[in-house]
């Protein structure tokens, strides 16, 4: 819904220079959209802020594991806030009011000025959303790591999504011969010295590369819940982790539809104010789908109460007894023997290969290089990584000198 403004500055001093005819009304021009399209590209950037600031925050402290995937996120959120930035300058330029407002209100100059910042925000942008799905994938790997087709996989999309980059940031760069930031109206004066190609078609083309990366990228998640041999149950808690990316494929879809009507409506830049927002939100919504999962271990520590998210030792050093006997938990061996993901031409006893026993194992609580190496590979935010655990009891006869040991195993899933 439009929201008039009263009075405003430039539309006063373009009816008053005579620039604008007389069957364009005063009040047609002083609609606007501005507000609201602000406010909600603020509220996207400060949840983004909180999402990935409380991410960095669990993996780094939480986890005390901080990887690539964390990294480019950070370097996402950095590049999204001088996209930001120039939304909103942009907004308040005049660019997403009716189409007569830039024909009749704003000067050349301004005109020119809110042609070469759209450029420029759109390469933000660009670059911004690759950063963003490179870091999904580096997620992806690390959660992946002993599963041989899905790392071949995430390998070949990953060379998708820079040759889709490609292609995008080259057409907005060259979207006129010779180059420039300028995306010239018939009316703007040496448009002659270009060939260009409409804004509509560069954009759309785009968004269409865009949306395709979309599913591709959280089309993984799927996979993996299709092949993971899990109940019903912890299905549905894994898609509420890690399928979030399901709303940015659609916000994808909807700035395809707002460019659409942008280049080929009448009043083509009335739908430039919302398609900020959503880019805004496209690259928001994406940084926190794949945020929710590195968020999780401080949640479950500090709210849920859970203890220690790694699964290390210090986790279960209050089990004191078990049995009816008072039989002593003298051994606690933690070292994961299996996980789900791993494919099956990969033999477990070889995550160990090449490492030996020292006394920082010993120290960190793991007995041998085995439980170190598959901690650090298996036992990432607990998700969809079962471990077995070997717990030795010793029978407290003490009296009779009998010590009778036997083992058990337990199997954990950590959502």
């Amino acid at each position: 819904m439009s929201t008039p403004i009263s009075n405003d500055p430039a539309v006063i001093s373009a009816v008053a220079a005579g620039r604008v005819p007389p069957d364009i009304s005063v009040a047609w021009l002083n609609e606007s959209k501005d507000g609201p399209a602000i406010a909600a590209i603020i509220f996207v950037l400060v949840l983004t802020s909180a999402v990935v600031a409380c991410r960095s925050f669990s993996r780094y402290y939480v986890l005390k594991r901080y990887g690539w995937d964390d990294g480019l996120a950070v370097l996402s959120w950095m590049l999204l806030i001088p996209f930001v930035v120039l939304c909103i300058l942009l907004i308040q330029m005049g660019s997403g009011r009716h189409y007569e407002y830039i024909l009749y209100v704003m000067t050349l100059d301004i005109v020119e000025l809110s042609e070469v910042v759209d450029f420029a925000a759109h390469i933000i942008y660009t670059v911004s959303l690759l950063v963003c799905r490179l870091s999904g994938l580096a997620f992806y790997h690390r959660i992946c790591e002993l599963h041989d087709q899905f790392l071949l996989a995430i390998r070949i999309l990953a060379g998708v999504l820079v040759a889709g980059f490609l292609p995008q940031v080259f057409l907005l760069i060259f979207h006129c011969l010779p180059v420039t930031g300028l995306w010239p109206y018939d009316w703007q004066p040496d448009v002659e010295k270009y060939t260009c190609l409409q804004w509509g078609v560069v954009y759309s083309v785009n968004s269409s590369v865009s949306l395709f990366c979309d599913m591709l990228l959280f089309g993984i998640p799927i996979a993996m819940i299709w092949i993971l041999d899990l109940p019903r149950k912890r299905r549905i808690q894994l898609a509420c982790i890690l399928l979030p990316g399901v709303l940015v494929v659609a916000i994808s879809i909807t700035r395809l539809v707002l460019v659409i009507q942008g280049q080929w409506q009448t009043d083509m830049s009335w739908a430039y104010n919302p398609m900020l927002a959503v880019e805004v939100s496209e690259i928001g919504a994406t940084l926190i789908a794949l945020s929710v999962p590195g968020i999780k271990p401080m949640f479950d520590k500090w709210i849920l109460r859970k203890g220690t998210p790694s699964g290390t030792a210090g986790g279960s050093s209050n089990v004191k007894s078990i049995g009816s006997h008072g039989t002593a938990l003298r051994n606690l061996s933690l070292c994961p023997t299996h996980s789900v993901l791993t494919s099956s031409d990969v033999n477990v006893s070889k995550a160990g290969r090449g490492h030996t026993s020292s006394s920082d194992d010993i120290e960190h609580g793991y007995p041998d290089a085995d439980c170190k190496y598959n901690r650090s590979t298996n036992s990432t935010e607990g998700i969809f990584v079962r471990v077995d655990y070997g717990v030795d009891y010793a029978d407290e006869g003490a009296e009779t000198g009998e010590d009778e040991r036997s083992k058990t195993k337990a199997s954990r899933r950590d959502f």
